[in-house]
């Protein structure tokens, strides 16, 4: 069997292990992107030791805890505080003064993975003085990801970086008040949680589940096929309210999508759109 044959029959394989995952547990990969998810069910079966995609599909099947392993490799979980600190600083000077305008505001951070960049919009609430009316909905495909997440708690040795990122993105005290060392490990404010849910949602194949003023989903699609992006872009429009904001990740935007000419960019750099009404 030459190189394409085999190619052409483990592409076949994979989309079977995505419709069982799909029909066995409700997770929804069939319209990822195949040169990422073939990257990463090769890690899978490296893992656990099995020679095919037909031989982990039906590891998988079978085994609860075996999906609950490949969940994790599938999805993407790499997040720092402040990420892109550039975002966040025209967030702070762009957004802010529109959020001021409401008398509570809605924020959806969808794909939030281990929760770094919710916090960190948390904090830049707070300094704002808007956290108090403000509730964040933090979202992820990902249950165990979604536990750390909610913990806080994050390894002393990062928090160099995520400091030199806050001090960037425009952070106006000491990025120290926001948490307490405890052995090799940060752990942040309780008071950052208070006004944050966290919940399970899969873009992929759930719907709306309420309006809010602005949705962060950065770094999430670029996995998508381009069907499944216009899919979850559309899901966007639908929950944002009038003149809401949508953040996207900065090799991410809205002008391959029908939805584009009813949105202007606030700061087309930093991936940050407007609804136009």
């Amino acid at each position: 069997m030459d190189k394409v044959d085999a190619d052409r029959i483990e592409d076949i394989e994979i989309r079977l292990l995505l419709e069982g995952v799909f029909q066995r547990y409700r997770y929804d990969f069939r319209d990822y992107a195949i040169p990422s998810l073939r990257r990463r069910i090769s890690e899978a079966m490296e893992s656990e030791k099995v020679g095919s995609v037909s031989a982990l599909q039906e590891r998988v099947l079978r085994d609860s805890t075996c999906m609950e392993r490949l969940l994790l490799t599938l999805s993407i979980n790499v997040s720092d505080m402040y990420r892109d600190p550039g975002f966040f600083r025209a967030f702070r000077e762009k957004v802010v003064p529109l959020l001021r305008t409401y008398p509570f505001a809605r924020v959806w951070h969808a794909g939030c993975s281990t929760g770094e960049e919710v916090y960190s919009m948390a904090i830049l609430l707070i300094e704002e003085g808007l956290y108090d009316r403000s509730r964040i909905y933090a979202t992820d495909i990902n249950g165990p990801v979604l536990k750390t997440a909610e913990a806080g708690i994050y390894p002393i040795k990062v928090m160099k970086k995520h400091t030199k990122n806050y001090i960037a993105a425009g952070g106006k005290r000491e990025f120290s008040e926001y948490y307490t060392a405890s052995h090799d490990h940060a752990v942040l404010d309780p008071a950052l949680r208070e006004n944050i849910v966290f919940a399970e949602h899969n873009l992929a194949c759930e719907g709306s589940f309420n309006e809010f003023q602005v949705i962060l989903c950065r770094n999430v699609m670029i996995y998508f096929n381009r069907a499944l992006q216009g899919q979850v872009l559309r899901l966007f429009d639908e929950s944002l309210c009038p003149f809401g904001v949508i953040g996207l990740g900065d090799k991410e935007s809205l002008s391959h999508d029908a939805i584009a000419a009813g949105y202007r960019p606030i700061d087309a750099r930093h991936r940050l759109y407007q609804r136009k009404h």
